[in-house]
């Protein structure tokens, strides 16, 4: 597989300051920045889209529920036309700092309770492509691979949108594709052999192994580590050598 490296960024907001962007980005292919509702803002925002430029990074737009008390990890109850709504103005707001530098938002992915609710609920996956189509049909979604994914692709080619399937290196899997909760103590992989080896496993076998040992075989366009892990950095290293 060909497989990218992206990383959630720009998420820091204020004086406060979330991940260790600048020394990530030279290490990734594609970033996923925040656009204003679960993070970042408009300086910060600015600030990220010069970063990816300068690093020949492509962009993805990584909008959620307006959210940033709860870092847009809750679901919040929304009408669909809300959420083609929240979603438009997100992607407008980050597509004026790009079209500023030079540059242009290549794919989008939905971040945290909206991503799992899309990903759940095909009337929230049809709102989210619906937008995405009235603005720019250029533009993909990132979805989370599973072994679901020929059904995604036909309802994604209904709007005229392509997807990118997306693995997650530091997250553990259940049987059935979907994340670990992370209200569970054993959500997040911490151990870098682990990591290692599930992306030689993916890249040369097809699979990443479930949190029960079983072989998960999906297809992988990219793989993310979050930004706000401990060990982002050092994770995203290893996968870069791990990869190449």
């Amino acid at each position: 597989m060909n497989i990218k490296l992206n990383c959630d960024m720009g998420e820091s907001f204020g004086i406060w300051k979330m991940g260790n962007d600048q020394e990530i980005m030279p290490f990734i292919d594609m970033a996923n920045l925040a656009c204003g509702y679960h993070a970042s803002d408009a300086l910060t925002m600015n600030k990220s889209v010069a970063l990816a430029k300068e690093y020949n990074v492509t962009i993805g737009a990584h909008p959620s529920y307006q959210d940033l008390v709860g870092f847009g990890r809750r679901s919040i109850l929304c009408s669909l036309e809300e959420i083609k709504s929240i979603i438009l103005y997100q992607l407008g707001a980050l597509s004026a700092f790009c079209k500023a530098h030079g540059t242009a938002v290549s794919y989008l992915k939905p971040h945290g309770a909206l991503y799992n609710d899309m990903m759940k609920d095909e009337n929230i996956l049809k709102a989210v492509l619906s937008a995405i189509s009235s603005f720019d049909k250029n533009i993909k979604l990132m979805v989370l691979s599973t072994p679901n994914n020929e059904a995604y692709k036909h309802t994604a080619l209904l709007y005229g949108i392509n997807l990118l399937f997306e693995v997650f290196a530091d997250r553990n899997y259940n049987d059935n594709g979907t994340l670990v909760s992370r209200a569970m103590p054993n959500a997040m992989i911490n151990d870098d052999l682990e990591l290692a080896q599930r992306i030689i496993n993916l890249r040369d076998r097809g699979y990443i192994e479930t949190i029960n040992k079983e072989k998960l075989f999906i297809e992988a366009n990219t793989i993310c580590v979050h930004g706000d892990n401990k060990n982002a950095l050092g994770f995203i290293k290893l996968l870069k050598k791990s990869l190449n």
